[in-house]
């Protein structure tokens, strides 16, 4: 089901009592229809959680560049706090993530949404060779577990492992991650579903 909420898409997927709402979006230039989000979805889907693969606005309005951090995360949290007025996904433990410039959306505002996760697809540590660039900062933001899947040869870096983050590599994939997308799906999915046990138990 499509849905256009705050200038933006949301193609949202949900079985019927689903255990909770992951929220994916592409990166600068690409779409929501990538193969490693794509079986992401399905994975999710299978394991009776719903999901929302979010068009950003400027994506949308049909240009190729993200805008600066702050309107791109202010249109973002708009975006996620209108779909969860929908009914049956406002009590929903959320997880929010995407691939690439969708992780770092998704990490700079997992805890104003009070995410219980993040899921980053081939986070871009860097720019290409541009080590020095570091955006390390922003992935360190999350008081949530954080979930990094990267392909060995990402040339936009492999970040570190820290306190509530997890770094799970992809060995011969590169950014697009499409080397093995049934592993990407299977570590999203176990992150998600994990994380939502220890959540039920801690309760």
């Amino acid at each position: 089901m499509r849905l256009e909420i705050a200038d933006g898409w949301v193609d949202l997927d949900r079985p019927k009592t689903p255990a909770g709402l992951v929220a994916l979006t592409h990166g600068a230039g690409g779409g929501v229809s990538t193969k490693d989000v794509l079986a992401v979805r399905d994975g999710l889907l299978a394991a009776g959680v719903a999901v929302a693969l979010i068009t950003q606005p400027f994506r949308v309005a049909g240009r190729r560049t993200p805008p600066a951090a702050g309107p791109q995360d202010s249109a973002w949290l708009e975006l996620i706090r209108v779909l969860r007025r929908r009914r049956g996904l406002g009590s929903l433990p959320l997880f929010v993530g995407g691939r690439s410039n969708g992780a770092r959306v998704a990490c700079r505002t997992a805890d104003a949404l009070d995410a219980s996760g993040v899921v980053a697809l081939a986070y871009p540590l860097h720019p290409p060779g541009r080590p020095e660039k570091s955006r390390l900062d922003e992935l360190e933001l999350p008081s949530c577990p954080v979930l990094v899947v990267q392909g060995d040869r990402d040339p936009f870096g492999m970040p570190p492992p820290g306190p509530h983050r997890s770094i799970e590599v992809i060995t011969g994939a590169d950014h697009n991650l499409r080397k093995d997308t049934a592993a990407v799906a299977e570590l999203v999915v176990r992150f998600v579903t994990s994380t939502l046990r220890r959540a039920t138990v801690a309760t």
